[in-house]
């Protein structure tokens, strides 16, 4: 069966982020971990939390998952697999051994398989990303922002702003023709700039360093995907008109 676009885009991804995710395991743990006193459990369930979504849905497009079926056993056996030989192979490197990170790496991927059980691609992608960027938001316990300012502020931009996209597309939003669509701006911009206050309020509750600055770019990264949401939509209609006018 010939694999639609999107899954061939899903598919090229999971073999770069699969191979990248191998070279950092197999690397020394670079000194800002430390420094910043990150947690390598909660590194380990998001990483695997992504590559079995990527993996998941390379080969299953826009299926849920059913665990009556063995797809999704092959899965987490080839994940557990991986998973032990990344664990021991890391040994050989200079690195730990350590059956705790194993955990942490099949929690992740048995996560992700509870979540696309009852979501398809899109909703999925939501609610990965959403996970994702809670957890690298929350993930140092030391103020980030000063160790690395400039990766900190790429983050929170393509972060919120790639939120923003997946958000649209699984809200299927109709575009407005003028700016008086209150309601779609209030959902569209809304509902990303809710999830970044209450990804800072955590923050804060949980005793991290929270930046205001980053909410400041995270807003603007959220407003320039609308604006050019909006932009795009009312040129699509103008060429659209155009067309018709000709006819």
């Amino acid at each position: 069966m010939a694999l639609s676009l999107r899954q061939k885009i899903t598919a090229a991804l999971l073999v770069i982020y699969w191979i990248t995710l191998f070279f950092l395991a197999h690397r020394p743990i670079p000194q800002w971990v430390y420094d910043a006193h990150v947690s390598d459990k909660s590194i380990h369930f998001i990483a695997y939390l992504l590559l079995v979504f990527l993996l998941w849905f390379s080969v299953r497009a826009d299926a849920k998952v059913n665990w009556r079926k063995g797809m999704v056993w092959r899965v987490v056996f080839v994940m557990a697999v991986y998973s032990a030989v990344d664990e021991v192979t890391q040994g050989y490197v200079g690195r730990q051994c350590d059956f705790a990170d194993f955990l942490a790496n099949i929690a992740g991927v048995l996560a992700g398989l509870i979540l696309f059980t009852f979501l398809s691609f899109w909703p999925g992608l939501l609610a990965v990303m959403s996970a994702t960027i809670f957890g690298v938001t929350n993930l140092a316990k030391a103020n980030v922002s000063e160790l690395m300012p400039v990766s900190n502020t790429v983050f929170h931009i393509v972060a919120y702003a790639g939120l923003t996209v997946v958000w649209l597309r699984v809200m299927k939003l109709p575009v407005p023709l003028a700016w008086r669509s209150v309601r779609w701006l209030a959902v569209a911009v809304g509902v990303p700039t809710a999830f970044l206050l209450f990804v800072k309020a955590s923050s804060v509750a949980l005793g991290r360093y929270c930046q205001w600055d980053d909410v400041v770019v995270s807003v603007a990264a959220i407003a320039a995907v609308v604006v050019a949401e909006q932009l795009r939509g009312l040129m699509r209609r103008a060429n659209a008109s155009a067309k018709q006018t000709r006819r």
